[in-house]
């Protein structure tokens, strides 16, 4: 096929936490995380991905690490352009007049000044060639679900900047809601409520393994304790304590509440045609945020409504946006049209 000969087209999940590339006939060719390091005074990129992120909150004077991507938009545009050329390049390799087609995943609350950022950013990567498709769509399509049929598909993708909940039938959203509530959000509650309880603080990468290894969104069958070091903010000096996933549940009971509250408000807005298809179908859970023990029993508990965790669901948006590669012509309708370049 002649778009091989120009480059192969790729699907790019732009994630607050994690970037995650599919090539088109190959699959998921990159997932690194959406972090860059670079030299203060020059701005040069100095690592990216895993390298960069190995050295968050260990860099001496001149060197900065940023995250590019803040709930789920752009918020360093240099930054983003860089980290996405990066990433292109070590996928095509060798190919240096490589021009891609190129498919974006994009928070469904974007503003039309972002969402044209997102294209700006693909386009100086050096794509000829950009499309955007909404987070919710691409995470059900990834999930399996049936979007193009006359029925109701609840999808719940829990990001690392985002919570989307979206209602979608028919090959489009009928309903959708993005909150800025997620798993960076939990992270930060954990670090706040160490300070306020404990006088200890904590480091973002500590309290991401906190939340993987001690967090919980409904009481456990066993509850477990886990030893966490951080700096005393009495003595300044490390200290070392024991915390109990109780304890962690409760200081982040309010992020949980505000995705479960997402959820509710969206079942509320859906038509009860769709809503009575999602009391038979139940809804789809996806995102880094669905690992974390319990959510899906929250929702369940709170809403009546049951709910299944997709099959792999940190790759769900990224593996529907590469369908949409993959299948160009049969799912071009999911994308969102070019006619919002018309103001750039």
């Amino acid at each position: 096929m002649a778009n091989n000969l120009i480059g192969r087209d790729l699907a790019v999940d732009l994630g607050t936490a994690n970037t995650l590339v599919y090539a088109r006939g190959k699959g998921v060719v990159l997932d690194q995380p959406s972090v860059v390091a670079m030299n203060s005074h020059t701005r040069e990129i100095l690592a990216v991905g895993t390298e960069a992120r190995d050295m968050l909150g260990r860099t001496p004077e001149g060197i900065s690490v940023i995250r590019p991507l803040c709930d789920g938009v752009i918020a360093d545009f240099d930054a983003t352009e860089q980290m996405l050329r990066h990433f292109i390049a070590s996928v095509h390799r060798r190919r240096y007049f490589a021009k891609p087609r190129m498919v974006i995943c994009v928070p469904s609350g974007i503003t039309p000044v972002e969402q044209r950022a997102v294209k700006e950013a693909g386009y100086q990567a050096g794509a000829r060639k950009v499309y955007i498709i909404e987070e919710p769509m691409a995470a059900a399509i990834g999930a399996g679900l049936p979007v193009h049929q006359a029925t109701g598909n609840m999808v719940v993708d829990v990001g690392g900047g985002t919570t989307e909940v979206a209602v979608i039938s028919l090959g489009g959203l009928v309903t959708t809601l993005s909150v800025r509530t997620a798993g960076d959000a939990i992270d930060q509650a954990l670090i706040s409520y160490l300070k306020k309880e404990h006088a200890l603080l904590l480091g973002e990468r500590t309290a991401e393994e906190i939340k993987k290894t001690l967090g919980s969104a409904y009481p456990m069958v066993t509850e477990v304790t886990g030893e966490i070091r951080g700096r005393d903010l009495v003595t300044g000096l490390p200290r070392s304590i024991q915390l109990s996933s109780v304890e962690i549940r409760v200081a982040i009971a309010d992020q949980l509440h505000a995705i479960v509250d997402a959820v509710r408000t969206t079942l509320d807005q859906t038509p009860p045609e769709l809503a009575g298809d999602i009391v038979d179908r139940g809804i789809v859970l996806t995102g880094g945020g669905a690992l974390l023990d319990g959510l899906d029993e929250l929702i369940r508990t709170e809403t009546g409504i049951p709910v299944h965790v997709a099959h792999d669901p940190l790759s769900s948006v990224v593996l529907g946006s590469g369908k949409c590669v993959e299948e160009f012509e049969a799912l071009q309708q999911v994308l969102i049209a070019e006619t919002v370049r018309r103001g750039a």
